[in-house]
């Protein structure tokens, strides 16, 4: 097999696999972008993702101030029971300063959560599930990368969770204190090519001075086996703060259970402006176990094939055996002849 029908094939491989199931034979991580993709990690999968970031934010001119300082994005996640369900746990920590310019210049320095939050996603609706007519054709390069209307269907993951809040904490509005509702419709495209595209539809803090809408869209592309660049833009809009933001940025899968990534975050608006830089890993412990089962016996997959392989042998035995008695009847009939003559 030539090195480019070998890559061809890896590729291929890789795509049927995450179109046609939850678990994926390399990691699939919600990172470098802030979108979560409609499907889980797998059953048995526990799954890390963090990021550490700077941040540089100006607002002029009214209230001018500038903030600088770093933060870490996290998340962990593991896939329970289902292969549709993902138990997962994410926030992010921030400590920065916050200088404001005016005749007499003061500084704040801060440290806390800016949101943390558990809960749950299920996928209600698979379009990939069962589609034996959508697995790629392996001798047409061609024929996989063809537009196929049904792509536009796409896969829907619903989430349910909530967040936690201190008080007192720079980052909320003032008295927000405890847990507060979380939800999330998540939605994902895959296109041929590598082209994947997925949407959040968000609604946090629910029932809070700062409950927010936030709308995500993410665009990734798959060039080769190893790297992916993507694009996302996040609007966020409640009473405590509105904003535009983009994202653009790329990932590297270095081993089937760990990859890196980075990405840049800008806005176009100067109330403020925001300029954020991320570097970031994900790692995964995987425990997956297929659970197919055979239909007639019950047995799992990986079983079935060595019963069979097993039948073959004894078959294969069997047939030698009955060989080596065909040919001793023979020379035996040959030596009566020899001998009557």
């Amino acid at each position: 097999m030539t090195p480019f029908k070998s890559t061809l094939f890896f590729l291929l491989s890789l795509i049927t696999t995450q179109a046609f199931s939850q678990y994926t034979d390399v990691i699939n991580s919600n990172r470098p972008g802030v979108s979560r993709s409609a499907f889980s990690v797998g059953t048995n999968v526990a799954q890390f993702e963090i990021g550490p970031y700077s941040i540089k934010e100006e607002r002029t001119p009214a209230a001018a101030y500038d903030v600088s300082g770093f933060g870490i994005d996290f998340a962990a996640r593991y896939g329970l029971l289902l292969e549709e369900l993902e138990l997962n746990i994410e926030g992010t920590y921030q400590n920065d300063t916050k200088t404001f310019a005016s005749n007499f210049s003061s500084e704040e320095s801060r440290a806390n959560f800016k949101f943390l939050a558990i809960g749950a996603k299920y996928l209600v609706f698979d379009p990939y599930k069962n589609a034996e007519e959508e697995k790629p054709n392996l001798y047409s390069w061609k024929a996989n990368r063809k537009f196929k209307w049904k792509s536009l269907i796409p896969a829907v993951s619903v989430y349910v969770g909530a967040n936690f809040d201190t008080n007192p904490n720079p980052y909320t509005f003032s008295g927000i204190e405890g847990f507060s509702p979380k939800v999330m419709i998540a939605t994902q495209n895959n296109f041929n090519g590598g082209w994947v595209f997925v949407m959040n539809l968000i609604k946090d803090r629910i029932g809070t001075d700062q409950s927010d809408f936030q709308y995500l869209l993410t665009l990734t592309h798959s060039f080769s086996p190893q790297w992916v660049i993507f694009g996302e833009t996040q609007g966020i809009k409640s009473d405590f703060y509105a904003d535009n933001l983009f994202r653009f940025g790329g990932a590297y899968l270095w081993g089937k259970d760990f990859q890196l990534d980075t990405a840049l975050t800008f806005n176009t608006k100067d109330t403020p402006s925001v300029f954020s830089l991320n570097f970031g890993a994900s790692y995964r412990l995987d425990f997956h176990k297929d659970k197919e089962k055979d239909i007639d016996n019950g047995t799992s997959a990986e079983e079935e094939g060595l019963r069979r392989a097993n039948r073959k042998g004894k078959n294969r035995k069997k047939s030698k055996k009955e060989k080596d008695s065909v040919e001793k009847i023979n020379k035996q009939k040959k030596k009566d002849i020899d001998f009557d003559d």
